[in-house]
C-alpha cells in the first residue's frame, strides 16, 4: 500500500519508521507547506516524492495518507484526502474541537474512505489484554476506573510555536496527553454520557494558555463512574495510571512507566530508570505498536472494514475533553449529546 505523509515534523520521523515496520507499506511521498522541508524530510529518510502542495501529492496515486501536522490542521488534511478518495489516518487529536472533527467523519463516509486516528495504546498487551477480560467475563463490567497522570514537560516541549497555545493546539495535558487514556478509559468501559470538571493553568509559562492541570468525574452510560487527575506539572513525571474494577472488586490497571511504555505493573518495574525519558525515547517505545495500528488499517482497507479505532471513535474521546473544559468554564455538569 502506498502511503504519502502530509506534515514532516517530529511526529512525521515516528509514521514512517511505524509504516516502514508493516508488511506491504511503502512511504512514496511527504507534503508540507514548507517545500523545503519536504524536500529535506524526503531526502534524509529516503522518500521518492516531496511537494508543497498536498493536491499535487495526491495526484501520484496514493492510496491512503498519514496526518502528521499540528491538531489546527488536522482537518484541512483529512479533507484534501477525501476529496480525492484516498484513506486516511490521522494523528491525534482528531481535531481541535467537536465540530471539526464532525465534519471529517462525515467527508470521509461521504467518500466512502477509511478514516482512524492513532490511539496506539490500545494495542499494548496490557491493555488488549484487560479489553478480553472484560469482553470474555473474567473481569466483569467495569463499575469504577479511573486516570492519575503525572507528566512533565519542560519549556524545551513549548518551543514549538503552536503548542501551548488554546488557538493552535486546542488544550494541554487533556487534549495533547490524556486523550490517549481517556480512550483507553472509554473502550474499557463504554459510552460516557456525562462530565463534570475544571482545568487550570497552576505553573506560569511565557505565552502558555492551555491547562497544565486538571480534574473530572465521568458518568458512563452503564452506571459506572470514573475519575480524571491530570498535569503537566510534576517532576519528575511519574507516568499514568488507568484502572477498572468490577462488581466483585477486582480490578486491572495499565501503568505507563516511563512514558511510552505500558505494562499490567502497577508500580515501576525493579531497576527501572528514575526520570524522564527524552520525547524522542517516548515515541520509539510506541512505534512497534504504532505499527500494529498501521497494519490494522491497512487490513482494514483491505477487508472493507472499518479500522480497529475509527475517527467516530476519536470523536467521542474528544467529546469527553471539550466537555471536561465547557464543565470548567460552566461551573456545571456537562452531558453529551448523542449518548
Amino acid at each position: 500500500m502506498r502511503f504519502g505523509i502530509i506534515g514532516c515534523g517530529r511526529i512525521a520521523r515516528n509514521h514512517v519508521s511505524a509504516l516502514r515496520a508493516v508488511a506491504g507499506v511503502e512511504v512514496t511521498a511527504v507534503a508540507d507547506v514548507d517545500g523545503q522541508r519536504a524536500r529535506a524530510f524526503a531526502a534524509e529518510h529516503g522518500v521518492p516524492d516531496a511537494f508543497e502542495a498536498v493536491d499535487d501529492m495526491f495526484a501520484g496515486g496514493l492510496e491512503a495518507v498519514s496526518i502528521c501536522t499540528p491538531h489546527g490542521a488536522h482537518e484541512a488534511g483529512v479533507l484534501a484526502a477525501a476529496r480525492h478518495r484516498v484513506h486516511v489516518l490521522c494523528e491525534k487529536p482528531v481535531a481541535l474541537d467537536v465540530a471539526q472533527a464532525g465534519r471529517m467523519v462525515a467527508a470521509a463516509e461521504a467518500a466512502g474512505v477509511r478514516f482512524g486516528v492513532v490511539f496506539q495504546r490500545r494495542f499494548w498487551p496490557a491493555a488488549q489484554r484487560i479489553r478480553a477480560a472484560i469482553e470474555d467475563g473474567s473481569l466483569g463490567a467495569p463499575v469504577a476506573g479511573g486516570i492519575v497522570a503525572r507528566l512533565n514537560r519542560d519549556a524545551d516541549y513549548y518551543a514549538e510555536p503552536w503548542r501551548g497555545r488554546q488557538a493552535s493546539e486546542g488544550g494541554g495535558v487533556l487534549m495533547t496527553q490524556v486523550i490517549h487514556h481517556i480512550d483507553l478509559l472509554r473502550w474499557f468501559m463504554g459510552p460516557a454520557v456525562w462530565v463534570s470538571g475544571r482545568c487550570a493553568t497552576l505553573v506560569p509559562r511565557a505565552g502558555i494558555d492551555v491547562e497544565d492541570t486538571a480534574g473530572a468525574v465521568i458518568g458512563f452510560r452503564s452506571g459506572a463512574i470514573a475519575t480524571v487527575q491530570a498535569g503537566t506539572t510534576f517532576q519528575p513525571g511519574l507516568g499514568v495510571h488507568v484502572w477498572v474494577s468490577d462488581a466483585q472488586g477486582r480490578t486491572a490497571g495499565v501503568m505507563e512507566y516511563p512514558e511510552g511504555v505500558g505494562s499490567a505493573d502497577v508500580w515501576p518495574r525493579p531497576g527501572a530508570e528514575v526520570g524522564d525519558l527524552p520525547l524522542g525515547a517516548i515515541h520509539e517505545h510506541l512505534v512497534p505498536y504504532h505499527a500494529r495500528q498501521i497494519a490494522d488499517f491497512v487490513a482494514a482497507v483491505r477487508e472493507g472494514r472499518e479500522p480497529a479505532v475509527t475517527g467516530r471513535d476519536a470523536v467521542r474521546s474528544l467529546e469527553i475533553v471539550e466537555a471536561v473544559y465547557e464543565s470548567s468554564r460552566s461551573g456545571t455538569a456537562v452531558r453529551l449529546a448523542g449518548h
